[in-house]
């Protein structure tokens, strides 16, 4: 069974795909109930013929119970300048959500979604107490969709041979991984001026999408599916993510944004690749945003 707290568009979307693909069981959790009675009852109509999943909508965290996977996805406020702006409405949301999983649900793997998600993602962690495998941020993983789809539209080129990770915050400190990127398993030729326009239009991606049309919604949707898809179904999956690292490149007691083998235990291991050295001084300056942050939180 997948629960998705928070029935919001992120939310809705990745129900949706589980439903379309009908993937498990699924329990929509939102405050108000309405929310997540609606969307459900809207999904149901994508449901396959002979199906045995169900969804359902409610706003009792108890219909979490024995679930599979956790996946939160509720949010408040606005984002103005970067992502960090949402911390103090989403923090005591994170905190009473984490203690649910823990009393409901606490052989679960957690997915969060809910930003400042590298933050979030430790907050879940320490409230919850499980262990650092079963406890993943959406973040990095969708930083590099954009990524590559940057770089193939800079050369003109087709995205789908594009080769490219994001590492470190999900937000204006993210280091995109030049030096390994690739085009049909050729190392890309980019120049100064280029990776310049790249990471500028990657940091500030989130700003196009909210001009545009509000908020970002079927990437960070697919993305997520990607991840519940490879747990339940144990499929090794290698993406970035927010996971807890204890010595991995340098950086203890903190979540970021860094190349992991996702399956079914959730974490299978932390991947430490070469990265040169302007890269290991932004990823520097990246951990030393989220470690200030993580440190104001435990005052």
């Amino acid at each position: 069974m997948i629960s998705i707290i928070g029935a919001g568009r992120v939310g809705s979307a990745i129900a949706f795909l589980l439903a379309s693909e009908s993937i498990d069981d699924i329990v929509l959790v939102n405050k108000p109930k309405n929310k997540a009675l609606g969307e459900s009852l809207d999904i149901m109509s994508v449901l396959p013929p002979k199906t045995k999943i169900s969804i359902i909508g409610t706003d009792d965290s108890s219909k979490i119970k024995k679930s599979d996977i956790v996946v939160i996805t509720a949010s408040v406020g606005k984002i103005m300048e970067e992502r960090t702006d949402l911390l103090p409405y989403n923090l005591p949301i994170i905190q009473e959500i984490s203690k649910d999983i823990r009393k409901f649900a606490d052989n679960s793997k957690i997915i969060v979604v809910t930003n400042p998600v590298d933050i979030m993602t430790y907050q879940v962690l320490k409230e919850t107490e499980f262990s650092s495998s079963s406890v993943i941020g959406m973040g990095s993983s969708l930083d590099s969709t954009r990524f590559r789809y940057l770089i193939a539209k800079e050369l003109g080129i087709h995205q789908a041979l594009v080769e490219g990770i994001v590492m470190g915050e999900h937000g204006n400190t993210m280091v995109p991984i030049f030096s390994s990127a690739k085009f049909d398993g050729n190392d890309l030729e980019l120049n100064e001026k280029q990776r310049s326009q790249i990471n500028m239009e990657l940091k500030n991606f989130w700003r196009y999408l909210i001009a545009y049309k509000g908020e970002s919604v079927f990437g960070a949707a697919q993305n997520t599916f990607d991840m519940i898809k490879a747990i339940l179904l144990d499929e090794q999956l290698s993406i970035p993510a927010q996971v807890y690292l204890n010595g991995e490149y340098g950086f203890s007691n903190m979540c970021m944004g860094v190349p992991i083998v996702l399956r079914r235990k959730g974490v299978d291991k932390i991947i430490e690749m070469k990265i040169n050295s302007s890269e290991s001084e932004l990823l520097t300056t990246s951990a030393m945003k989220i470690n200030g942050i993580i440190e104001k939180i435990k005052l």
